[in-house]
């Protein structure tokens, strides 16, 4: 294996998908700091807004939320904005920041290994063309690989290599297929299908079977197209967008309440009204199977695009019987009927299991055996993890709360990393890592709480092993200020470990974060009188 020196960089952040981006915007603005390399295992950008192109994608986060705050976008043409829409955005910034002089494409870290003589990982890159591997050295390390890692094809449904036909899942569409006149399965009625099945029954040549297992609960979709002279106002007005940025942020936050199960008269509500607006839309004979008997939020909510209305298409069929097995000319029930079919797409869903984090620690533990231990992915909000110095995972374990834009989350991560790295790369410490009884007592405090939610009232890909008896590994208990709140607080070094270089640099920030805090209090007491006087 070659020692590619010319490769060695102070910071490796892996995937150029949104975190990763992001993540190197911030380096430069915050820090001014250039000595990063993204490594990408694809040939272009974009993670997950470029490899889901099924007809009908896009977001159910407002454009102007699902944003980086330090890029704001007056052009978006809807209210949700659509694939296309959302990979061009982050295109744009990738030029804006010349961050294609700084990333290596074809490229996949397939391992990295503390060393705590050195205090650097050692990082192992392999060419995903050529097959060459190299390994560099990094201070730091941003693992961005995103929160879905890969399709999965639902193990229960068996027989595809039998499938004569083309078949494949929607996060790699098949746009060489041409589905005119043909007869389609749809395997799963999550979001993705929820978005795909309007769209290709749109064409009434289209034949198309949605073969469900389980229902959803459905919101609606009020999608509205903005003038020209909102945008213009959005680009010229100083303020505008960002007011109307964070009424949708309050707007999204404040749901958070219906998944608290002791808010029983507003998840009854809830459930009154959503089981309303799903018998207002879908077929009569099919209302009953499309309500849940679990509550609102437990599976994630599908921000209803047209999906419950083109049920009533004489070209759209829906079974709820359950798949024996693919067979040759189309899917086996077990009712022993056979649908014939001259396509079949998969639309079950990613794997949340963080399957290429390959690292090892400061305690000559690998990631995925931690995780192990712990009965699924743990982390310090969702960010660091005990035993692996300098290393920052975005949207790791237990950040999505089921109600606000993961942009949001991914910044608050960032702004906490830089914090605590910036001493790192000025020279002033080594390395920093999260203290053991400081994560141990936060993911405490975090399973105890998630008891109250909905989230344990059903199976799902929130679930270690999507067992709703299994450690909740993806959902944070809202509402999302919470964790910001959470991760500015998250500062203090005494919750961390660290490395120094200059002997006392530690005890110097600790000392002048408390006189900051008291000159903070201090200057606080005269309007607290006047306020005082003033009302009371």
């Amino acid at each position: 294996m070659a020692v590619n020196e010319k490769s060695q960089a102070c910071v490796v952040i892996v995937g150029a998908g949104l975190g990763g981006i992001c993540t190197a915007v911030e380096l430069k603005k915050q820090l001014c700091f250039d000595n990063f390399t993204i490594y990408e295992r694809d040939s272009t950008i974009g993670g997950t807004w470029r490899d889901n192109t099924y007809p009908g994608c896009g977001s159910d986060i407002p454009g102007h939320w699902y944003s980086l705050s330090s890029e704001p976008n007056p052009n978006w043409d809807n209210l949700y904005a659509t694939q296309p829409e959302i990979r061009d955005y982050w295109q744009n910034i990738f030029d804006k920041y010349d961050l294609q002089s700084h990333t290596q494409f074809n490229s996949m870290v397939t391992s990295a290994v503390w060393s705590n003589e050195t205090q650097r990982y050692t990082v192992e890159v392999t060419n995903t063309v050529s097959g060459e591997k190299t390994t560099v050295e990094a201070n730091v390390m941003f693992y961005a690989i995103g929160g879905f890692q890969k399709p999965v094809f639902s193990t229960d449904v068996p027989g595809r290599e039998s499938f004569n036909e083309p078949i494949w899942h929607s996060a790699r569409y098949r746009h060489d297929v041409d589905l005119k006149g043909k007869r389609v399965g749809v395997i799963g009625n999550g979001c993705s299908a929820a978005q795909l099945v309007p769209v290709l029954s749109e064409d009434p040549s289209v034949q198309v079977t949605n073969f469900c297992r389980t229902p959803q609960w459905y919101v609606p979709r009020t999608n509205y197209a903005y003038p020209r002279w909102i945008k213009w106002v959005f680009a010229h007005v100083p303020f505008v967008m960002r007011f109307y940025r964070s009424f949708l942020m309050v707007r999204s936050d404040l749901t958070f309440v219906i998944f608290r199960k002791n808010n029983k008269r507003i998840v009854a509500l809830v459930t009154k009204l959503l089981s309303k607006y799903i018998a207002s839309k879908a077929p009569k004979n099919e209302v009953t199977k499309l309500i849940p008997s679990y509550p609102p939020g437990c599976k994630r909510l599908i921000v209803d695009p047209g999906y419950l209305a083109c049920l009533k298409r004489p070209n759209v069929n829906i079974t709820w019987d359950r798949i024996e097995r693919i067979v040759d000319n189309g899917i086996k029930l077990d009712t022993a009927e056979v649908v014939p079919l001259d396509a079949i797409i998969f639309a079950t869903g990613f794997s949340v299991d963080p399957e290429d984090l390959h690292v090892r620690g400061s305690l000559g533990t690998t990631i995925r055996n931690f995780y192990k231990s712990q009965g699924g992915p743990v982390a310090y909000l969702g960010t660091s993890v005990p035993g692996f110095p300098n290393l920052f995972i975005l949207l790791g374990p237990n950040v999505i709360s089921g109600s606000t834009s993961v942009i949001f989350v991914q910044e608050a991560q960032i702004g906490l990393a830089l914090k605590l790295i910036k001493p790192v790369l000025s020279g002033h410490i080594k390395s920093v890592e999260v203290r053991q009884d400081v994560s141990e007592q936060y993911n405490l405090w975090l399973q105890n709480r998630l008891k109250d939610s909905v989230w344990n009232s059903c199976d799902s890909y929130y679930h270690w092993d999507n067992d709703r008896n299994s450690r909740n590994v993806a959902s944070f208990p809202g509402p999302a200020t919470l964790l910001y709140w959470l991760m500015k607080k998250a500062e203090r070094w005494e919750d961390w470990k660290v490395v120094e270089t200059e002997e006392g640099w530690v005890r110097k920030q600790k000392n002048w974060n408390m006189k900051r805090n008291l000159l903070l209090g201090l200057s606080s007491i005269p309007l607290t009188v006047l306020l005082f006087h003033r009302y009371f």
